[in-house]
């Protein structure tokens, strides 16, 4: 069987990595580079470049090479975030039709998922070439504050990159992985993460072969791309005053100063003093202008001193909420490339009152430890010496789930920092008489105010029975699974008549696009490659045979289970109930449906779920 890859797909730079004799190991570019910048440039036609070539010709080709994507994917375009970044993008970026921002160019408009396949697509080939085999599963990382809708928007660049996402790891766990993994160790750790775009900062302990997230946060606007531009103002802002005009507005000039300062910024990690030199940044009434100016390490801590704050406040709020003093931590993990800054080091220090650990690359470890999930979830992929002993992974909800109640307020159901897989159930009555149905506005955000979080979608049930206010019941139950996806089950506790939804966030595509986009792709990679390529047909009839098996072997165990734990004297976890119900659901409603992409989006669960009550019921009968 294929291998299954590790992938760190990152604001700045991406990472790809496998297992290899039994060590995680980083799979270098076509370069030979450890990590490839996540830029994506369009040529002429077709012609897509990614990488370090997308890099080198970016000041030529400014408004066509496309940079720190993750910032917009699965967000919509009238978010506060979106429209507070557009200043920063040498490219333009728009209103999508389904609300979603996508990007520019020339007249055409493309999705931000696509813009990520392609950077994903070059990872796969990388993979492919080292290990000389076709790859087309992987495990793959986010932020630990990415909500539902990124989350799903990642999946589905995956997806169309050619790419079954076996499971998605949160960029903490995974970095806890690559640290702790196979190390006879019982610690409590804080891993502090500071990537090109997001900070995530999580505490875990680990022991026992139990990796278990216990607190996390993090905010998805917080990296080095900001640390960059806190250089660009200040530089842009002197030469303003000084030449009247703002380099900022012009998408070249913009381009070649943002590449100098993350340079600079780079730099004064080593050194004391870096030069900045543009010749000829901008062309004003006839005549070039130049930019030469030396900045030294103290201006860059004095203008990043309140990004620093910022990550360090994160820090005193998650533990805060774990109830968990500083005293408690046994270790701190620094991760992201800008944790190599001293500035960031010393902040670290100063406030877990050690001295954080420097024992993984900052900006491998992720990659590693995705690598290996990848091979405990695909242990017929290695040989014997190759496996991996399984842990259990244990995260925590980034944010909190709720729905819609009176005065636009929210009303949690989940809590932030839950341990996944987390369900609740809530009662819903009919709010007047003759209702027909009943509508349930779903949210997840951490504000009071709706209107300030995510709208993940609303559950219809209708049909319902005419009857006086209140006399009809519906039971609704909420999920999210092991990788922060968000699904939703109504029952009609009168009739028993129920619909699962699984929650589609808003992506900015539809699944026409998606298809498409997965064509298109699969099409011009076989171009590229000298191949015709001719799609077959999915045996869809096989699958959905398939998966009414599995869910006749599901009930039959789920029932042999809770009657022997009836005749034992004890009730089945609540929890634990609602999961099988809302699975069971769903998967029946895409067979009935003939829907062949949910069906196959739920049969790994259902296989996972089979396997849990087949070794339950056995330990039951021990």
């Amino acid at each position: 069987m294929d291998k299954v890859i590790g992938i760190d797909l990152g604001t700045v730079n991406s990472c790809v990595a496998t297992i290899q004799a039994g060590s995680p190991v980083v799979i270098p570019n076509k370069g030979g580079y450890q990590t490839t910048p996540s830029i994506v440039a369009f040529g002429a036609g077709t012609t897509k470049l990614v990488g370090q070539v997308a890099k080198r010709q970016a000041v030529v080709n400014a408004d066509r090479t496309i940079y720190a994507f993750k910032r917009l994917i699965g967000r919509n375009w009238s978010s506060s975030q979106v429209q507070r970044i557009l200043h920063q993008l040498a490219y333009t970026a728009v209103e999508g039709p389904n609300g979603d921002a996508r990007v520019l160019i020339g007249e055409k408009m493309h999705p931000i998922p696509e813009i990520s396949a392609v950077v994903l697509q070059e990872l796969r080939q990388v993979a492919e070439g080292y290990l000389n085999e076709e790859v087309h599963r992987c495990v793959i990382t986010v932020p630990a504050y990415f909500n539902h809708s990124q989350r799903q928007a990642t999946k589905e660049a995956a997806e169309i990159a050619g790419l079954t996402v076996m499971r998605m790891v949160s960029e903490p766990v995974a970095a806890a992985l690559a640290f702790g993994y196979g190390k006879d160790m019982n610690k409590r750790i804080a891993v502090y993460d500071l990537g090109g775009g997001t900070f995530d900062i999580s505490i875990l302990d680990i022991g026992a072969g139990v990796f278990e997230v216990v607190s996390t946060s993090g905010d998805d606007f917080l990296g080095g791309t900001d640390f960059d531009m806190q250089l660009v103002d200040l530089l842009a802002e002197e030469f303003e005053a000084s030449h009247n005009v703002d380099l900022r507005h012009d998408k070249a000039a913009l381009q070649r100063l943002l590449e100098a300062c993350e340079k600079a910024k780079m730099d004064l990690s080593q050194l004391q003093v870096s030069e900045i030199n543009l010749p000829f940044i901008i062309q004003v009434g006839g005549g070039a202008l130049h930019l030469q100016r030396n900045i030294n390490r103290a201006e860059l801590e004095r203008v990043s001193e309140g990004l620093v704050e910022r990550s360090i406040s994160i820090c005193q709020q998650v533990l805060t909420q774990a109830k968990i003093g500083v005293q408690e931590i046994d270790e701190v993990v620094l991760v992201g490339g800008m944790t190599r800054m001293p500035l960031v080091q010393e902040a670290v220090k100063r406030f877990f009152k050690k001295e954080p650990s420097k024992n993984i690359p900052p900006d491998e470890a992720v990659a590693l430890g995705a690598s290996i999930q990848a091979a405990m979830l695909n242990a017929e992929g290695y040989s014997e010496e190759e496996s991996f002993q399984e842990v259990q992974l244990l995260d925590v909800t980034s944010h909190n789930l709720g729905i819609e109640i009176a005065g636009g307020l929210m009303h949690t159901l989940i809590e932030k920092n839950s341990t996944l897989p987390a369900t609740t159930r809530k009662r819903f009555h009919t709010n007047r008489p003759g209702q027909r149905e009943v509508r349930v506005k779903v949210y997840q955000g951490d504000n009071r105010k709706v209107e300030n979080n995510e709208m993940l979608g609303e559950v219809v049930l209708g049909n319902l029975r005419e009857a006086d206010r209140g006399e009809v019941s519906i039971d609704i139950t909420f999920g999210i699974d092991q990788e922060g996806l968000v699904n939703v089950a109504a029952i009609d506790s009168e009739t028993g008549r129920q619909r699962s939804v699984a929650v589609r966030a808003n992506t900015g595509l539809d699944n026409e696009e998606k298809e498409d986009l997965v064509s298109q792709f699969a099409a011009e990679e076989a171009e590229e490659a000298g191949l015709e390529i001719s799609v077959p047909a999915p045996e869809q009839d096989e699958i959905v045979v398939q998966m009414q098996n599995l869910i006749v072997e599901v009930e039959k165990y789920y029932t042999a289970f809770t009657r022997i734990m009836a005749a034992s004297g004890e009730d089945v976890m609540e929890s634990h109930s609602a999961l099988v119900e809302v699975l069971v659901t769903k998967s029946k409603e895409a067979v009935n449906e003939q829907d062949v992409e949910a069906v196959r989006e739920n049969y790994e669960p259902m296989e996972q779920l089979l396997d849990d009550l087949k070794t339950e019921v056995a330990e039951a009968q021990a």
